[in-house]
This record gives C-alpha cells, sequence and structure tokens, in this order.
C-alpha cells in the first residue's frame, strides 16, 4: 500500500511516498481504509525536529484519520465493518492507505458529516470544545483568541459566545483571514503579523481588560497581553506556541499580577480532547460547527501540505486522499 514515509527531521521533503506492507489488525484492534487524512500543526512541529521523536527511521507518519472499518481483530465486534469512524494514533502510522489501531479509541462519524469534514473538525474542534470548557465563561466576559481565522482559533471563536463569552476579540494574520475571523464572530480583529500588535490589542481595548487569554502565538507577545488582562480574576489558556517558543510567562510575573496560567497540554488533557471527538463531529451534524478545508490533496503531496502550512498558507485544514488501490 502507498504510505507516507518520515525519513528523518527536517524541511517538508522528508516526507517521502513509498510503498508498504498492509498492517494487519490484532486483538481488539480495527484495519481502516483511509478516506481523508489531516494535516496538523503538531505534525509539522513533530517532523521540523522541534520536539524530539524517539523513534527508529524511516517510519509512517500521520496522527490522525477518518475513514472505513474493513477488518476487525479478535475480540472486536464484527458488526463494526462497513462503519465511518475518526481515529487517532500515538504512534503514527495514518499517512497511509490503511491503517491499525485499537478499537476503543474510533470515534464513529455521523451519517451527515463527510470524511473529509470530520478529518478537519476532528482535532482542532476537540481542542476548542476543551478549552471553552477550561475557561468557564461567565457570560459577561472579554475574551482574546489567537490566530482565529484558521484551525483551533476559529471554532473558538465560533463557539465562544455560546460558552459565555461577551466580547470576542481576535488577532489573525493579513486582511483576508482578518475578515475570515470577523465572519465567525469575532467583534474586533487585530493583525498579529503587526509587530506592535499588543500596542494595537491595548488601543482597541480603550481601558477595558482581557477576562481570558486563549493563547496559541506563544513567545515574548505573551507576556506583553499580562498588563492587559483583568487583575485577580484574568486568565490565560496556553495551548500552542505558533511564534516557534513557548509562553515566556513566569511563575512571579503572574504572582505580581494576580493572574492564572492554564497550560493545556500532557496525557490527561489529551484524553479529554479525544473524548470530545464525538461532540464536534455532532456539532458539525448540528450545523453549530463550520468545517474549515483548505484544500483535498492526493496523499502523495504530503510534503507539498507541509510547506504550505510553513508558508502561513493554508486557510483551513488541509486534508490528504490515498488513490484507491487494491492493495
Amino acid at each position: 500500500m502507498q504510505a507516507i514515509l518520515l525519513t528523518g527531521t527536517g524541511a517538508p521533503d522528508v516526507l517521502v511516498a513509498g510503498d508498504v506492507p498492509a498492517p494487519t489488525p490484532g486483538p481488539g484492534e480495527i484495519l481502516l481504509r483511509t478516506e481523508a487524512i489531516p494535516v496538523l500543526f503538531p505534525e509539522t512541529m513533530l517532523r521540523s525536529g522541534a520536539f524530539p521523536l524517539p523513534v527508529e527511521f524511516p517510519i509512517v507518519f500521520g496522527t490522525q484519520a477518518a475513514g472505513v472499518i474493513i477488518a476487525v481483530g479478535a475480540g472486536v465486534d464484527a458488526a463494526l465493518i462497513g462503519q465511518r469512524v475518526l481515529v487517532g494514533s500515538n504512534t503514527f502510522g495514518t499517512y497511509a492507505e490503511k491503517v491499525v489501531v485499537p478499537a476503543d479509541i474510533a470515534t464513529r462519524i455521523p451519517d451527515a458529516v463527510s470524511s473529509v469534514d470530520a478529518a478537519a473538525v476532528g482535532m482542532s474542534g476537540s481542542v476548542a470544545l476543551r478549552l471553552l470548557e477550561a475557561a468557564k465563561l461567565t457570560g459577561t466576559e472579554t475574551i482574546l483568541v489567537e490566530a482565529a481565522a484558521t484551525g483551533i482559533g476559529a471554532y473558538l471563536t465560533q463557539l465562544a459566545k455560546e460558552y459565555g463569552a461577551a466580547r470576542v476579540i481576535a488577532t489573525a494574520g493579513g486582511p483576508e483571514k482578518a475578515e475570515q475571523a470577523r465572519g465567525f464572530g469575532a467583534d474586533t480583529v487585530i493583525d498579529h503579523l503587526d509587530p506592535e500588535w499588543p500596542q494595537r490589542l491595548r488601543e482597541s481595548l480603550d481601558g477595558a481588560t482581557l477576562d481570558v487569554v486563549f493563547d496559541s502565538i506563544g513567545g515574548e507577545s505573551a507576556l506583553a497581553l499580562l498588563d492587559l488582562m483583568t487583575p485577580l480574576r484574568g486568565r490565560m489558556l496556553g495551548y500552542g506556541f505558533l511564534s516557534g517558543a513557548a509562553a515566556q510567562v513566569t511563575t512571579m510575573d503572574l504572582i505580581m499580577r494576580g493572574l492564572t496560567f492554564v497550560g493545556c497540554s500532557g496525557p490527561d488533557w489529551l484524553a479529554g480532547v479525544a473524548a470530545a471527538r464525538g461532540e464536534a463531529l455532532e456539532r458539525v451534524a448540528a450545523g453549530s460547527i463550520s468545517p474549515l478545508v483548505d484544500r483535498v490533496l492526493p496523499l502523495d503531496q504530503a510534503a507539498h501540505a507541509h510547506q504550505l502550512l510553513a508558508d502561513r498558507a493554508a486557510k483551513g485544514t488541509i486534508v490528504l486522499q490515498p488513490v484507491i488501490s487494491h492493495s
């Protein structure tokens, strides 16, 4: 079968299409014929070497996929065969025509939701739901959503007022993405490509403060935001670092301002995100989440997809689709 091999860490060209043996489900596992494979920003970080990968190269890359169950291992109900599901993998292997994963991590895709839309929403929509629950918005608060035009930020912006945000301020990169963020429900949009964007944000607040910051940019800008937050009850939820570095915030920075920083990562956090996949997909079926698909590319263009993300050229999730084969 065709798969995308990570041959080492580095630029997108370390992703190479190749032929590998099709996997076979063992006890408690399912075999999925993939129909839609999302290209996720954390995958680009892993590919680049930003985080150490304790693996021997080459490996079949990828962490999520949507598709049809075509076989099951011992102990798994055969009635699952033919169902469309969304799966995640902690051991990679999803950039492929067929994927084996434990049956208990599969989330059924509602009939009204396409596999492409399920792949697009699976991670980002689930993270957004968990972030909004963790924020505990009160219905009166002003929030900041960074990178609100795409990915997690876009779903946060779509859902924020339902979850209790009174005013949604967003950042986005450039006029086109700013307009997209407004369409998702942002009341005010700041261009974070402007190096002085925290100052532009201060001006837009006009003396008001931020009660909640959903921080996906990290780096030095996170520190600059602390003086714009509401003393004693302001909280920053850190879940990404588009800047290339985690939020440069110390405990003393928080203590002196009476603020809270919530780190949204780690095994327990990720387990909660995985548990939210079903709700995210049901919201797509119900129309309360609009999936963001930038484009659909053949599986063998995975390296190109990673380059597009590196260039910040995508306005939604890039989805890979295998060419149908009989291997």
